[in-house]
C-alpha cells in the first residue's frame, strides 16, 4: 500500500501542473496530425518534459517524431516508462483520444520525477514518444532500436467508454492485395483489357462469404485504395487494403491465408496478377496480473469506479502496445470520457476527447500511473511478481 504521505505528495506535484498538462492535451486535439507527421505534438510534449528536467532525445529509431525523455539513473535501481501516443486519425482527428494518452504520460512522469527528487528515491523514469499507433506501429520501431531495453515496467492509459484495467487485444496484420491487369478502351475494345478492379470486387465478395466460416474472434475489414482512373479505361491497377485480426497471432495467420486464397481466386477469375504485401503485425497483449492489480487499487483510490471485466477479455481493438508486453512487464487501462454507447473512432468520441470528463480522466490516469511507478521503484516484491508473471505468460503465449 502506498503511504498517505506519498499519495498526497504525488497529488500536489500533479496539481501544480494540471493546467499545463491540459493545455497540451487541448493543443494536440486542436491540431491533429496523422502518423509519422506529429511534429507539433512531439514538440509540445518534449518542451514540457525538458522544462521538467528530463533529458530529451529526438529523433530516435530513425523517426523524426519519436522521442525519449529520461530522468534519474537505472542500473541497480528500477526503470519505469510511460508510453505517449499522439497521432490522429485521417479526417476524424483525435477520435481515439491519443491527445489524452500523451497528456497522461507526461503528467505521470512529471509528478513522479518531482516526488523522486524531493524524497531522494532512486531509479529512472522515462517517457517514450511513440508515433503512428493508428497507421504504422511506432512502438515496433522503438522496440527494434532497443529503446525498451533496461525498462522494468511500462504503463499507458487509453480513453474509452468504460473504466477497466487490463484486458486483451486482437492481434493484427495489415495486408495490401495489389492486382494488375491490362488497360483498354472500356467501350471500343473491352475484350482487350484485363480488369484489375473486377479482381478486387471478386475478392471482397469471396471474403464476405468466408466470414461466416471463420471463428468469432476473427475480423476481416478492408477498403479499396485503388480502383482505376476513368470509367472509359479498363483498370489495369487496383488494390484492396485489409486488416486481418484475431485473438492470437496464429489465428491471424490462418485467417490471412484464407483471405489470400480469396484474392487468388479473384485473380484467376479475371486474369489479373496478384501481389500480396504484408505490413508489420501487432501482437495480442500479454496481461500482467500483479501490475494490473496494483493499478486497479490506485485508480479506485483516485476516485475511479471500475467496471466488471468483460467475459471476452475486452478483445475489441488492436495496438502495438501488445508487442511491448512481449518485451517488458507492462499494463494498461481505460478510463471513460463518454457513455459506452459512443463508439471509439467516431466524431462524437473526438468531441468527448476535449470534454471536462476527459480532463478528469487525464488527472486520474496521471495520478494512478505516477503512483504505480513509485510503487515499482520502491517495492521489490511487486516488481519481482510482475517479472515472474511476465515470464510465465510469455511461455504460454509465444509470438508467432
Amino acid at each position: 500500500m502506498l503511504t498517505d504521505q506519498a499519495w498526497e505528495a504525488l497529488g500536489a506535484a500533479l496539481g501544480g501542473r494540471r493546467g499545463r498538462i491540459w493545455e497540451i492535451a487541448t493543443a494536440i486535439h486542436a491540431h491533429p496530425e496523422e502518423g509519422w507527421k506529429e511534429f507539433r505534438a512531439a514538440a509540445w510534449l518534449t518542451q514540457f518534459l525538458q522544462a521538467e528536467g528530463f533529458t530529451v532525445r529526438q529523433p530516435v529509431a530513425g523517426l523524426p517524431t519519436a522521442f525519449t525523455a529520461e530522468w534519474g539513473a537505472g542500473g541497480k535501481k528500477p526503470s519505469v516508462a510511460y508510453l505517449a501516443e499522439y497521432d490522429a486519425l485521417p479526417e476524424l482527428g483525435h477520435a481515439c483520444g491519443h491527445n489524452l494518452i500523451a497528456a497522461a504520460a507526461v503528467g505521470a512522469a512529471a509528478a513522479l520525477r518531482q516526488v523522486m527528487a524531493d524524497t531522494g528515491t532512486g531509479g529512472r523514469v522515462l517517457v517514450l514518444g511513440t508515433p503512428a499507433e493508428e497507421t504504422g506501429g511506432g512502438k515496433l520501431r522503438l522496440l527494434d532500436a532497443g529503446l525498451f531495453q533496461g525498462i522494468d515496467a511500462a504503463f499507458m492509459m487509453h480513453p474509452a467508454g468504460r473504466n477497466r484495467v487490463g484486458g486483451g487485444s486482437l492481434a493484427l496484420t495489415p495486408v495490401r492485395l495489389v492486382f494488375r491487369g491490362r488497360a483498354a478502351h472500356a467501350a471500343a475494345s473491352p475484350q482487350e483489357g484485363v480488369n484489375a478492379l473486377d479482381a478486387v470486387i471478386q475478392t471482397f465478395n469471396a471474403a464476405n462469404a468466408l466470414r461466416q466460416h471463420l471463428p468469432e474472434d476473427v475480423r476481416l475489414h478492408g477498403i479499396v485504395t485503388r480502383g482505376g482512373v476513368a470509367p472509359n479505361i479498363v483498370p489495369d491497377l487496383a488494390e484492396a487494403y485489409y486488416y486481418v485480426r484475431a485473438a492470437t497471432a496464429s489465428g491471424v495467420r490462418h485467417a490471412l491465408g484464407r483471405l489470400v486464397d480469396c484474392a487468388r481466386a479473384g485473380a484467376v477469375a479475371t486474369g489479373a496478377s496478384l501481389e500480396v504485401i504484408e505490413e508489420d503485425s501487432y501482437l495480442e497483449i500479454i496481461p500482467n496480473p500483479p501490475l494490473e492489480k496494483e493499478l486497479s487499487e490506485l485508480l479506485v483510490r483516485a476516485g475511479v469506479e471500475l467496471a466488471d471485466p468483460d467475459p471476452d477479455g475486452g478483445l475489441r481493438g488492436s495496438t502495438d502496445f501488445g508487442n511491448v508486453t512481449r518485451a517488458v512487464p507492462a499494463a494498461s487501462f481505460t478510463l471513460a470520457i463518454c457513455p459506452p454507447t459512443i463508439a471509439v473512432h467516431s466524431r462524437d468520441f473526438a468531441a468527448a476527447a476535449i470534454s471536462p470528463e476527459a480532463e478528469l480522466a487525464v488527472w486520474r490516469a496521471s495520478l494512478a500511473m505516477a503512483a504505480v511507478g513509485l510503487k515499482v521503484l520502491g517495492d521489490p516484491a511487486l516488481l519481482g511478481a510482475a517479472r515472474v508473471a511476465w515470464k510465465e505468460r510469455m511461455v504460454h503465449s509465444p509470438a508467432e
